[in-house]
């Protein structure tokens, strides 16, 4: 059983990590026929949110691979310098390159004000946590770095969870393309942070720390 518990997060993240590689990938060409950018007509000229949108995508991948191996209690005990480095290369990331490119993005996000509502309060909030987990970090209070770790790499999680949220709406109902982009900007990113507040609070962090995966 342990064995498994430390394999299948490995698995769902790789599945992840290849997935968000693949979306990635096309945006290398620096053509404006490209996926996402199909859809941004109306600002895809402007150099300031088109530099946000490259650098965002580029580093939400290392997000988001960086981010997973902090909850590995192998590497913490057996690389613990490796597990810094990783660690800050995370930190640095969000706080200077991810949190305030989405931050950009959000601002002229698709769907008006409750999109943008939403994607703002998620790169604010990303920003936040991720603050808070350095400075707990810095201070060697490690629990509540570890908690603010935790809702930190929740809502890097929305990355993929808006994606699969914005696959099963528009399968299942079919609704009008720019009601499922202001839906999915909620809840690619809520749930993730309800889930992680249920987990900490019933302390089981705590728990899979002891096991070690």
């Amino acid at each position: 059983m342990k064995l498994i518990i430390k394999i299948v997060p490995f698995l769902v993240l790789a599945f992840f990590f290849v997935l968000m590689l693949q979306i990635t990938i096309p945006y290398f060409a620096f053509e404006d026929g490209v996926g996402f950018l199909r859809i941004k007509k109306w600002i895809i000229h402007n150099p300031f949110w088109k530099t946000a949108f490259y650098i965002h995508v580029v580093t939400s991948c290392v997000c988001l691979f960086a981010g997973f191996t902090q909850f590995s209690g192998s590497l913490l005990k057996k690389q613990p310098t490796l597990h810094r480095t990783i660690g800050w290369t995370y930190i640095v990331t969000v706080l200077l390159l991810s949190g305030p490119s989405g931050l950009v993005m959000s601002l002229f996000a698709n769907g008006g004000v409750l999109s943008q509502a939403a994607f703002t309060s998620l790169s604010l909030l990303w920003i936040y946590f991720t603050l808070k987990a350095f400075l707990y970090a810095k201070a060697g209070n490690f629990p509540e770095h570890r908690k603010f770790m935790i809702r930190s790499y929740a809502l890097t999680l929305s990355a993929v969870t808006l994606r699969a949220w914005k696959f099963a709406i528009a399968l299942t109902l079919r609704p009008h393309p720019m009601d499922v982009y202001m839906i999915v900007a909620w809840l690619g990113w809520v749930p993730n942070l309800l889930v992680a507040e249920w987990y900490l609070r019933l302390g089981w962090h705590s728990m899979k720390a002891k096991l070690r995966w």
